[in-house]
């Protein structure tokens, strides 16, 4: 099965590189493909096909020079030298007709009208409509107003000296030519103009895109940021009083010692589940895995032993609930938690030894409030060492915004000091 996609989806494939649909004709696909090379020719060598062109000009040129302008000239005695060098202005200039235009077909003005003049009538004078095509091509539209009247003076001058017929005769064949390229020129600069825009548009949704994007990695990388923040940083700190009090505790007391060890290898092997559960969601195997099973999202349940933990950790702390959840949203809950989290892991690590704190956690009609009491010594700095300060507390924040909530930290006016973080999301912005 796998080789048959693979089969039927070749034609596809080339046909969504060539840009063209699978029903395009094979003509036009031919015709596509040879206008393509030429305007590769022409884009490396712009010189060399504007020389081969000129000198494509300048032969049939000659060839009517040659005797067959006599057929349609109005007096067939013009000196051959003039029927010549007529035919050569009329078709040398044509090498700057993508560069001077307007120029080249001033250039030619003269020769047009010393061949109206004289009679010659030379077909090489239509040659003035290709300098027409690249006015209406590549200069505003009043430079092709004006070279309207500069293409009808010949005519009107040959018209006078040689009334030959009625005066349409001379006049009509200048006319329809000059209104049949300009608007040739015309439809090619607005097809060229649009394909441009659509370039640009798409060059600037490309930039939005890559710009989306960007965010959405800087996002992410915050997000698991603060999750590595508040998993290893709780964790650590818990297994850095345990240890403290095992060591303490170890020459009076084994028991308790024994205790905080096995303490500080739970507390080890929940970090680390923790983390690897974190760390599977950036692989790449990680998208066929239930989200459930990648995603650590704790809830209010584990607040019980969140604060267990804190305490065999040696900072005691008690935990007052009113009211009941109800249906808050799982990441709410996880906003929750980390938030109590992080301001206990604070209160022990910046606490002091005599420090305890308080988990009061309000469930009401309009939301839920958390209001985290330490009475440290010293207030609760959320930094990291050697990390600047506010990361913590940064963390908090983001997390809260996120749900339209409000984060209130700050220390306590009362003697012997302390910190208190108040937590507050309203129901409203449940989804």
């Amino acid at each position: 099965m796998r080789m048959a996609r693979q089969r039927n989806d070749r034609p596809s494939t080339r046909s969504a590189q060539q840009g063209w649909s699978t029903g395009a004709q094979p003509l036009t696909r031919r015709l596509h493909r040879l206008t393509e090379r030429t305007r590769s020719v022409d884009r490396r060598r712009p010189l060399v096909w504007d020389l081969h062109l000129t000198g494509a000009f300048v032969f049939a040129a000659m060839v009517d020079a040659a005797g067959g302008w006599r057929n349609v000239a109005f007096n067939d005695e013009v000196p051959l030298w003039l029927v010549v060098l007529m035919s050569l202005g009329f078709s040398l200039p044509l090498l700057w007709r993508r560069t001077h235009p307007l120029a080249v077909l001033l250039v030619m003005l003269p020769f047009a009208l010393v061949n109206a003049a004289s009679g010659a009538h030379l077909q090489a004078s239509f040659l003035q409509m290709i300098a027409v095509y690249n006015i209406a091509l590549r200069l505003p539209l009043r430079t092709l107003v004006w070279s309207f009247g500069t293409v009808l003076v010949p005519p009107a001058v040959g018209a006078s000296v040689y009334p030959v017929g009625s005066w349409d005769q001379q006049f009509v064949p200048m006319l329809d030519s000059f209104a049949l390229v300009a608007l040739l020129g015309l439809v090619v600069r607005s097809r060229k103009e649009y394909l441009a825009s659509l370039v640009e548009r798409a060059r600037q949704l490309e930039i939005e895109r890559d710009q989306q994007a960007q965010l959405a990695a800087a996002a992410e990388r915050a997000r698991i940021a603060r999750e590595m923040h508040d998993i290893i940083g709780h964790n650590l700190s818990v297994i850095t009083g345990l240890a403290d009090g095992g060591a303490y505790a170890a020459a009076g007391s084994p028991h308790r010692a024994a205790q905080a060890l096995e303490a500080i290898g739970t507390t080890s092997r929940q970090a680390l589940t923790e983390l690897r559960r974190l760390l599977d969601v950036l692989r790449e195997e990680a998208e066929t895995r239930p989200v459930a099973e990648l995603a650590p999202q704790p809830d209010l349940t584990d607040l019980d032993g969140l604060v267990e933990r804190v305490s065999e950790a040696g900072l005691p702390v008690g935990l007052t609930v009113e009211g009941t959840p109800g249906t808050l949203p799982a990441g709410k809950q996880l906003t929750v938690y980390r938030v109590v989290q992080e301001a206990l892991t604070n209160t022990l690590k910046h606490g002091g030894p005599s420090a305890s704190a308080t988990v009061d956690v309000r469930y009401a009609a309009d939301g839920v409030t958390v209001t985290v009491t330490d009475t440290g010594d010293t207030p609760s700095t959320f930094a990291d060492p050697g990390s600047g300060p506010g990361r913590g507390l940064t963390g908090m924040r983001e997390r809260t915004a996120l749900y339209g909530g409000t984060l209130e930290a700050g220390p306590l006016c009362r003697p012997g000091g302390g910190w208190r973080v108040r937590l507050s999301l309203p129901k409203e912005t449940d989804q």
